[in-house]
């Protein structure tokens, strides 16, 4: 019998997470036998101005819930709050939540023994339908992610009857520089992945005016349906809704090229 190829063997894919974040992708791609292409659509950066979040750092005891929106909430807010608060614990009646298992395992690995988060899909409407952020009123959130993002967590809680803050603790900035990019793109690529809407977003201004044009011949993969939409509207056919997880979106990736074969 002749051993079976690897599902993603010959195949390069791009990963465009930020740098801190695309290894575990790469790392699955290579075990599949594929060549991943690391190229950051999304810098993560740290505030130019951090008084904002000091304010609530040195108000977090007054917090009922602390809910972090991403693994770089959670790296970025825990560092810049213990250099901000010293050494003062974490709040013992201060609970914490976020939104999706790749940032909870990152909470219990900084010492959280209780992480609420939701057991399946990855995202805020996941989180706010969880019990616990159903019976919100009178409860005061905290709620640790990017200078920019979705609102809809922090205003369904408030129309539940929360007092919720959003504390900014990194910055998302495009990559100036799409050289990289396009170099990557000239090399030949099997398929691409993106992390987010902003992610796209980015691609699509990094590979220029002809974008949709160099992307129309590339499988895009994309962790949610909102997602999808957006590149949909950016008249780009086709794209595959793998999930927010590595091992999602590994998955998705040799479904499709072992259904091509």
């Amino acid at each position: 019998m002749k051993p079976r190829a690897a599902p993603l063997a010959g195949r390069r894919i791009l990963v465009t997470r930020p740098d801190a974040q695309a290894e575990g992708l790469a790392q699955r791609i290579r075990d599949a036998g594929g060549e991943p292409v690391c190229v950051a659509a999304i810098e993560v950066r740290d505030l130019a101005v951090p008084g904002p979040f000091h304010d609530v750092a040195d108000r977090l005891e007054s917090f009922d819930l602390a809910i972090f929106v991403s693994r770089n909430a959670v790296r970025k807010a825990l560092a810049m709050l213990r250099a901000r608060r010293g050494g003062k614990t974490w709040p013992v009646r201060l609970g914490v939540a976020t939104v999706g298992q790749g940032s909870r395992a990152e909470l219990v690995a900084q010492g959280f023994a209780r992480v609420l988060a939701p057991p399946a899909k990855s995202d805020s409407e996941a989180l706010l339908a969880l019990p616990e952020l159903v019976r919100v009123n009178g409860k005061r959130i905290v709620i640790f992610r990017g200078d920019e993002g979705r609102r809809l967590l922090g205003e369904t809680l408030a129309a539940r009857g929360a007092t919720v803050e959003y504390a900014a603790c990194y910055r998302r900035v495009r990559p100036a520089d799409g050289g990289r990019l396009r170099e990557a793109w000239a090399g030949g690529l099997d398929a691409v992945t993106v992390s987010s809407a902003e992610g796209l977003a980015n691609l699509i201004a990094m590979l220029g005016n002809d974008a949709a044009q160099r992307m129309s011949g590339v499988p895009l993969f994309v962790p949610h349906a909102r997602v999808a939409e957006e590149a949909l509207q950016r008249g780009l056919r086709g794209p595959i809704v793998a999930g927010p997880r590595d091992t999602e979106m590994l998955a998705a990736l040799t479904a499709h090229f072992g259904a091509a074969r």
